[in-house]
């Protein structure tokens, strides 16, 4: 049987592993550590959850089932650097055992890179914050300990995810508004919002993002880029339809539903490698783009 204590003693030592890092984090967020230490994780996971790398022995993607071997569970968890996989082809595959099929499209994801995004997203108290993708409802569990369940709006295109994460939220803490709709069109009702975070990457910002933020609010969400990895983007909004910013990490997200489909990154402002120069001084290597 695993206590209280013991999530509790796992979830102190995640929360000192992901202290430890060198960026972001925790670092001048100590409202963030104490959120952490307050929201209890394990309320928010599936009991039966697949481990994301194969299985050595097989070559199959595990499955964790919490009442069969719970201690395994709880300290996957707690694995500051994995998440875990909450659905596979859109629900298709049943959790009830380990699969073959790599199609995620549902997961919590680690506690690093949910620590890291609430960083960079930097919410204040009482602002209007608008999450695209509850999820299990943990990152909305985080967003409501800091800014009040009153002002967040958490928008989820799957019900099932949806009736979970409402679940959860009920148990542990008071319900921001949920929505059951396709998050890329925002939630208008609600705006403007002071920020915007996107659990779900994207391959192009919404217009409906940067028109329902506020000018001068910040939108944070994965793009998808040609680098094998997701581009954190950090935007501003112009207040005449537009923004601009940067990139502050790099993540791996699943895409929103309606912009699974590859599109040539051309098309979507990417520089082509062609655009890349290469300078090196002084024993100093730069790539950069031509300004």
């Amino acid at each position: 049987m695993v206590t209280v204590a013991t999530a509790e003693r796992l979830r102190a030592a995640c929360a000192q592993e992901i202290s430890q890092y060198e960026h972001g984090h925790f670092h001048d967020r100590p409202w963030l550590r104490e959120a952490f230490l307050a929201v209890p994780r394990e309320a928010f996971v599936p009991d039966r959850v697949w481990w994301p790398h194969r299985s050595a022995e097989d070559g199959l993607f595990p499955l964790l089932d919490r009442a069969a071997r719970p201690r395994q569970w709880l300290r996957a968890v707690y694995r500051a650097r994995s998440p875990l996989i909450t659905q596979i082809a859109d629900g298709a595959i049943l959790p009830d055992a380990p699969t073959d099929c790599a199609d995620f499209t549902g997961s919590i994801s680690c506690p690093a890179v949910v620590v890291d995004m609430l960083h960079h997203l930097d919410p204040q108290p009482g602002e209007r914050i608008l999450e695209i993708g509850t999820g299990t409802g943990y990152n909305t569990a985080l967003l409501a300990v800091r800014v009040g369940a009153a002002t967040v709006t958490s928008v989820e295109i799957d019900k099932t995810l949806a009736e979970h994460a409402a679940a959860a939220l009920h148990a542990v803490v008071h319900v921001p508004q949920l929505v059951v709709a396709d998050g890329e069109e925002g939630y208008p009702p609600g705006a403007p919002y002071d920020r915007i975070i996107s659990t779900a990457a994207v391959r192009q910002v919404p217009q409906a993002w940067i028109d329902q933020v506020r000018p001068g609010g910040v939108i944070l969400a994965p793009l998808d880029s040609p680098f094998q990895c997701d581009g954190l983007a950090l935007l501003v909004a112009d207040g005449h339809g537009g923004a601009g910013g940067a990139f502050v990490g790099a993540v791996d997200f699943m895409k929103t539903r309606g912009q699974r489909e590859p599109r040539r990154y051309a098309d979507l402002g990417w520089p082509t490698w062609a655009e890349h120069r290469i300078t090196i001084e002084a024993g100093q290597q730069r790539i950069r783009t031509p300004s």
